[in-house]
């Protein structure tokens, strides 16, 4: 059987997809006729989507391998998915192009670190950009493929890059209109904020999380976060004022306690950090919903969004 030209975001309703995917998860269940079927979650580099194989006695795929499918676009209350009918397993998945199969974010890696990079040298106020230059050098590499979350906003190849990029690029659209704020601090805490997340969880070079590190459940990336700015700023000799507004930055920017932020926003900057990151999240969780929504329809209830169904618009 020969690829389907489309990716499994475009997908429509009776439509034949033929190619390869990446399992993300796949178990057996019991319909409420007593039939057992495979509920199957499949990947490419649009997205991820539901899939069901009916015939229960097929084995069960491995999660994390690359699969090839014949499945038929099935709406299911205003939701694309797949009804599954055939899968094989992929002999050789070395010679697979992993680009096409692993969600990532819409701009090359190696090219959103590099604005992160220049943007971090060019701080104005040489003591946080030597701290956020440190940070960014103890990241490393991971950077380039590190999502920004397990299963929420940014939960993509290239996520987290993504994620700070876009925010780095809405808070320097803000300095002009509000002139009081600290450009350097701001700079400085939205490109630090979320660097902790590589010790938070265990990724591989696709993107995907397998589950939180040890780190990440006994500490978590926020305090963690505030541990590693203390110990670059002790190693470079930084004033300590400036190490505690940094830290606090990366302390309050969920906002709120039930949010994970042990701290509110007590700087300006802080309260900045944490309205953008906020937006940021958001509307990526916005986009995502609508992804396999039939336009007309209301998606599935968005966790991250307080259990909000979002409209998709018609086309025009």
């Amino acid at each position: 059987m020969e690829t389907s030209p489309v990716t499994l975001a475009e997908v429509q309703s009776s439509e034949r997809f033929e190619g390869y995917v990446l399992v993300r998860s796949a178990e057996y269940r019991t319909s409420t006729a007593g039939k057992t079927y495979i509920d199957i979650n499949v990947s490419d580099r649009s997205g991820l989507i539901n899939g069901k194989m009916w015939d229960g006695s097929h084995p069960l795929p491995k999660v994390g391998s690359v699969i090839r499918i014949r499945a038929t676009g099935n709406e299911f209350n205003g939701r694309m998915q797949l009804r599954v009918e055939k899968m094989e397993k992929v002999q050789n998945p070395e010679d697979i192009d992993w680009s096409q199969l692993v969600p990532s974010a819409p701009i090359e890696a190696k090219q959103m670190l590099s604005e992160i990079r220049t943007s971090a040298e060019t701080i104005e106020d040489p003591d946080y950009r030597a701290l956020t230059c440190a940070l960014l050098k103890r990241a490393g590499d991971a950077l380039l493929y590190y999502p920004a979350a397990k299963q929420m906003h940014h939960a993509e190849r290239g996520g987290l890059l993504y994620h700070t990029l876009t925010m780095l690029r809405v808070a320097q659209s803000l300095l002009p209109i509000y002139p009081h704020l600290n450009a350097s601090l701001l700079i400085a805490g939205v490109i630090c904020h979320d660097l902790a997340k590589i010790d938070e969880m265990d990724a591989d070079s696709t993107g995907y999380v397998q589950d939180y590190s040890l780190d990440g459940k006994l500490i978590g990336h926020i305090v963690r976060g505030v541990i590693n700015v203390a110990e670059e700023g002790k190693a470079l000799g930084i004033h300590h004022e400036k190490m505690l507004l940094l830290e606090h930055m990366i302390l309050s920017h969920h906002g709120l306690a039930e949010y994970g932020s042990p701290k509110q926003p007590m700087i300006p900057e802080a309260e900045v950090l944490n309205l953008i990151d906020t937006l940021d999240a958001r509307l990526n969780e916005m986009e995502s919903a609508i992804v396999y929504t039939t336009p007309g329809s209301f998606s599935e209830k968005v966790r991250g969004l307080d259990n909000r169904q979002i409209y998709r618009a018609q086309k025009s």
